[in-house]
């Protein structure tokens, strides 16, 4: 294959596959007598092979050490891996093909799509106009969104959702609305808030999982001072039973 064949075949540019060569990330393949470089499939795979890893968001340094990695590898083992990230990438592809046709199909005025697993859990709640209520629902539907929910997190969760106790908690959580960072039931609601959390919950939390930088800032900052130092604590516990 020539270079803009190769280009072609794989989904990038000559521009691009050019700079491999000059940043030494694909090697320079034979040239034939009139001067064209002559590419294999090899070559190609290894090609591919780049475009998902940067595509993945890693740096050409850091794609160059899983290369080398992968040197001496039969070409029929990087072909099932490539396979199989491919497979990922459909499923991905059609998860959010799932989610916009839930989106076209939605009246104007409808509320946010959710996975179905989410709404059979938030159809568990009891009826409440408490405001603390309504921001656990979005920051769900966020982790719904972001893919770092998942059915045995929301079925873990079912008990809790559907505990009449629960609103009283919130609407604690909503009377701090106006108090200052150092009222005394601050304490108290906090303890109430991380024992009324089930063990399965943090058993069902996929493991390695991390809060994305800047988050629990950003969470915090939806709660006026005294609200947030209970979501704060609530928070330092969740993650110190985390690591037990």
């Amino acid at each position: 294959m020539r270079i803009g064949e190769i280009a072609a075949l794989v989904g990038v540019t000559t521009r691009a596959i050019r700079h491999y060569h000059h940043v030494g990330l694909l090697p320079e393949p034979e040239r034939r007598p009139n001067g064209y470089r002559a590419y294999s499939v090899r070559d190609a795979v290894l090609l591919a092979r780049v475009r998902r890893l940067t595509e993945l968001g890693l740096s050409l340094d850091e794609v160059r050490d899983v290369l080398a990695d992968d040197a001496g590898r039969e070409l029929a083992d990087v072909l099932e891996e490539l396979d199989a990230d491919l497979a990922r990438q459909e499923a991905e592809i059609g998860e959010r093909r799932r989610r916009l046709a839930v989106l076209l199909a939605a009246e104007p005025g409808d509320t946010e799509p959710l996975s179905p697993a989410l709404a059979a859990l938030l159809a568990k709640a009891p009826p409440t106009t408490s405001a603390a209520a309504a921001k656990d629902r979005e920051h769900l539907t966020l982790l719904d969104a972001t893919g770092s929910g998942g059915e045995e997190l929301y079925a873990a969760l079912g008990p809790l959702a559907a505990d009449p106790a629960l609103l009283a908690l919130y609407e604690r959580l909503d009377a701090l609305a106006d108090a200052p960072v150092d009222d005394p039931r601050i304490p108290a609601l906090a303890a109430e808030l991380v024992a009324a959390v089930p063990d399965e919950v943090f058993a069902a939390v996929p493991a390695g999982g991390r809060v994305v930088a800047g988050f629990q800032e950003a969470l915090l900052a939806e709660y006026t001072p005294a609200q947030a130092e209970v979501v704060r604590r609530v928070m330092e516990a969740f993650m110190e039973r985390g690591r037990g």
